[in-house]
């Protein structure tokens, strides 16, 4: 294929300079970034935040490039990020007029919305008198859309890169989000530098690719564009080409462009018409697209076969009629601009860089971590579950068997606080235990705290809290200090008696002993229950019968000293530890002593004391004050 045009073709290769000519009148400014531009990210990244500010200390840059993020519905704040070794505080607005008037000196708008909302924040950005630059992350932007932006841009005097872009780059100077990539990428291809060569694709991807091969061939890039892959995109690759014309910087241009479209005949038309001096390398790609027997649709959705003049092969033949540097293929790409560089370098236009020595970056916390470059110590240690893979275990079970309809709460319970699963008699015992102590009544002192907090107004939380708060040895607690003063008790052989008159010289109450309502004449129906599920299920009850020993001697005294709720439930789970076979001595000590057994306690009130709290906020009951006949006022 020569670079002659189809007559055929003729007319619309005309309009497409026509527009090139058009694009012309609006000249893009040849220096778009400097080593102070600064940029405001809406819908930012984290990756793309640090990535560059990362850049910027390689870079030698003295203030980061990220001025502000814009996150819409937010109420501002700020996000932490890091400087090189410093943390640095990135302040958050809401709105894009709000970010560019705290911001004034930030110049270029990068924006990470999606194509369904890309339209109206780079509407916003463009009105900004501030904002010189607007990226376009989004692929698939509409096109009505994308044809108003650069409208506006235009009307405005402002430039776009996009849609569909990773951005660009100026090396040693300023980086678009994640345009080439990791900072293992950016030091490979001497990024943190200023090269001599202007590089332009419509390709992101390719372009990390080319930033490698031209730090190879040629001293590296000044300046790196990808216009993006859309069919209108904001800014061509002929705008670009003609700015790194009038950059004293730029020395050679290198040119990647895609079949499909008629951009790079922009190109031939500025070559034709002198407006290119400088030595310029182009290939355009999709070649292999002339073996498809119909129209093919590549990557971009600009990136079309379309008819002839579209094709890759008619674009490079005419670029290379025009006076640029083309190669036979994709693969020979590096050596042309090699070549073209070398000859460059022979004239003395270009001079040897001394390679600067880039700051070193610090690794992140957890990168190094995860490489093993450091050994960092752990904060909390957990052995009862873990979230960390695909589903959430409880001590080694997954969730979802957890969930069968086999397991009860006891089985959960089990798992998390005893870390074993317990045989099914001791789970639904558990189970049991948490609904006898759920309630009893508005007037104990959990659920009438609860009542006060809930008729001032608190939320469910904090009346639940404020109930929870009173459990202690005279209400609730009670079932660990039964379990250990009867464990001791039979450790050391003592007779109930030895028992009673023992605690009594010491002023002690005996734990799990005594009611305030309850009696032997009016005993409490909980206990039976428990009492007759032991002696039902349980294969010894050893300690249940020493407590009910003690009750024989302390009803001698007082009708209410009888084994109450949390004395049973103290006295039955030592003879479940025993007796299951799954728990050591010092386990069962460790429990005891530890407190877990006022945990069931704590479980199964906390559904009477949110009861409590729902019920009076249903009723939409007033504050509680005290009755004044309640108080004996004793301070005459």
């Amino acid at each position: 294929m020569t670079g002659s045009i189809p007559s055929e073709n003729k007319q619309q290769v005309d309009n497409s300079l026509k527009t090139s000519s058009n694009n012309k009148k609006m000249t893009l400014p040849a220096r778009l970034f400097t080593k102070q531009s600064q940029a405001l990210i809406y819908n930012y990244k984290e990756a793309a935040v640090q990535r560059m500010l990362d850049f910027d200390n390689v870079s030698q840059r003295d203030t980061p490039s990220v001025a502000g993020l814009i996150h819409p519905g937010s109420d501002g704040g700020f996000y932490k990020a890091f400087f090189g070794f410093k943390e640095l505080v990135i302040p958050v607005y809401n709105t894009v007029s709000e970010a560019c008037k705290q911001n004034p000196n930030a110049d270029v708008f990068l924006n990470f919305a999606s194509h369904r909302s890309a339209y109206q924040s780079s509407l916003a950005a463009l009105k900004e008198p501030s904002i010189r630059t607007v990226v376009i992350i989004a692929e698939g932007v509409p096109e009505n859309e994308a044809r108003a932006l650069l409208s506006m841009a235009k009307k405005n005097g402002k430039v776009i890169i996009g849609p569909a872009t990773v951005g660009g780059i100026q090396a040693g100077c300023f980086k678009i989000g994640n345009t080439a990539g990791t900072i293992d990428n950016i030091l490979a291809c001497k990024l943190y530098r200023s090269g001599s060569v202007g590089f332009v694709s419509k390709s992101g991807g390719l372009s990390n690719e080319m930033y490698n091969v031209l730090s190879r061939c040629t001293d590296g890039i000044y300046e790196g564009i990808a216009i993006g892959g859309d069919s209108f995109p904001g800014s061509t690759l002929t705008d670009h080409v003609l700015r790194y014309e009038k950059l004293p910087e730029v020395k050679m241009i290198v040119v990647l462009g895609e079949l499909g479209g008629w951009d790079e005949y922009g190109i031939v038309d500025a070559l034709k018409r002198g407006e290119i001096t400088k030595p310029i390398c182009c290939w355009v790609s999709g070649t292999v697209a002339k073996i498809f027997p119909t129209e093919v649709q590549f990557g971009h959705a600009g990136a079309k076969s379309g008819g002839e003049t579209e094709s890759a092969e008619a674009k490079n033949g005419a670029l290379k009629k025009a006076g640029a540097v083309v190669p036979t293929s994709f693969e020979d790409f590096a050596n042309v601009i090699a070549e073209t560089y070398a000859k460059l370098e022979a004239s003395g236009l270009v001079k040897p860089i001394e390679e600067p020595t880039p700051p070193e970056l610090p690794l992140d916390f957890k990168t190094a971590v995860k490489a093993g470059k450091v050994r960092k110590p752990t904060s909390i240690i957990s052995t009862i579950c873990d979230d960390r893979g695909d589903e959430l275990t409880y001590n080694g079970v997954p969730i979802s068997e957890v969930c069968k309809e086999e397991y009860v709460l006891g089985d959960v319970i089990g798992l998390l606080w005893f870390k074993r699963k317990l045989p099914s008699y001791a789970s639904r015992f558990i189970e049991m235990c948490l609904k006898l102590v759920a309630d009893h009544g508005p007037c104990v002192s959990g659920a009438h705290n609860t009542i006060v907090a809930a008729r001032a107004g608190k939320d469910l939380v904090s009346s639940l809290v404020s109930g929870l708060l009173t459990i202690g040895p005279r209400f609730g607690g009670a079932i660990d200090d039964s379990a250990r003063v009867f464990k001791d008790a039979i450790d050391r052989n003592l007779t109930p008696e030895q028992l009673v008159e023992g605690m009594k010289s010491k002023g002690k109450r005996i734990p799990g002993i005594g009611h305030l309502i309850k009696s032997a004449d009016d005993i409490d129906k909980r206990v039976v229950i428990l009492k007759q599920y032991a002696k039902t299920h349980f294969s010894s009850s050893k300690y249940l019968e020493y407590a009910l020993e003690v009750e024989k001697y302390t009803l001698q005294k007082a009708n209410n000293l009888i084994l109450n709720v949390d004395g049973c439930i103290g006295v039955l789970f030592l003879d479940l530890l025993h007796s299951c076979d799954l728990f050591t001595k010092e386990e069962i000590k460790e429990i005891i002593d530890v407190g877990y057994l006022n945990g069931f306690f704590v479980v199964g009130r906390s559904i009477g004391l949110i009861g409590h709290a729902l019920d009076q906020k249903r009723m939409r009951q007033p504050l509680y004050r005290h009755p004044y006949d309640d108080v004996l006022y004793a301070s005459d």
